[in-house]
């Protein structure tokens, strides 16, 4: 006849058993959830490439001397009398 040592033994082995089994279950569904978490992040940021950065950075070194080009021009014809 078992005693109460022996069948709490063999429950706590067959609970050891589902443990690994639960404990991988938790995981996966921890991975699954952070990564929805983190796609729904990233969709919601304005995220674009490096190339679209770096195409993007261009144009604006492009207009900034344009703008200092107008600029010098501006205070060239500021310097003129004006003819009347």
């Amino acid at each position: 006849m078992k005693g109460p040592q022996d069948i709490f033994a063999q429950l706590q082995g067959q609970f050891g058993q589902f443990v690994p089994d639960m404990a991988r279950a938790a995981r996966e569904d921890f991975e699954t959830q952070a990564r929805a978490t983190v796609m729904s992040v990233l969709s919601r940021l304005e995220l674009v490439t490096r190339e679209e950065f770096d195409a993007q950075q261009a144009v604006l070194m492009k207009t900034r001397e344009m703008v200092e080009a107008l600029e010098e021009r501006v205070a060239e014809l500021e310097k003129t009398p004006k003819a009347q």
